[in-house]
């Protein structure tokens, strides 16, 4: 598997957005929530994923375009771990809910332990529908 973040693995359609939050279910791990829903989409990955970092708690461009050019970053280096999870296509947005800037490497611990949590819900979901 490339560790790459190319475009088919980017969420962009208006559409998917809007539904992901009115229907998804949400996953957190303070500074990071997941917002996430089991769709079909245009891409052949099993994922799609999108960033965002509030206004509100952030003024600067300059700090919210850092902050999600790291949650881009450490979810294209951990991205194995959903790709390794799934078997249906998903749809999410991670956002940063936190006030304070921090580092790349609590940042890259928090997004693993993210991406873990997401793992569980989906499989506990999957087992309950059963």
């Amino acid at each position: 598997m490339k560790f790459t973040l190319g475009k088919q693995e980017r969420l962009k359609s208006r559409k998917l957005i809007e539904c992901l939050y009115t229907e998804g279910n949400s996953v957190k791990k303070f500074p990071l929530r997941m917002i996430y829903l089991q769709t079909e989409h245009t891409s052949s990955f099993p994922a799609q994923v999108g960033v965002s970092v509030a206004k509100r708690n952030f003024k600067l461009a300059v700090d919210r375009n850092r902050l999600k050019r790291l949650l881009r970053e450490t979810y294209r280096q951990q991205k194995y771990i959903v790709y390794d999870g799934l078997n249906k296509p998903y749809v999410f947005m991670i956002s940063y809910i936190g006030k304070q800037e921090m580092t790349y490497n609590e940042i890259f611990s928090k997004m693993e332990a993210l991406l873990q949590l997401f793992i569980e819900e989906t499989k506990k979901n999957k087992n309950e529908k059963l």
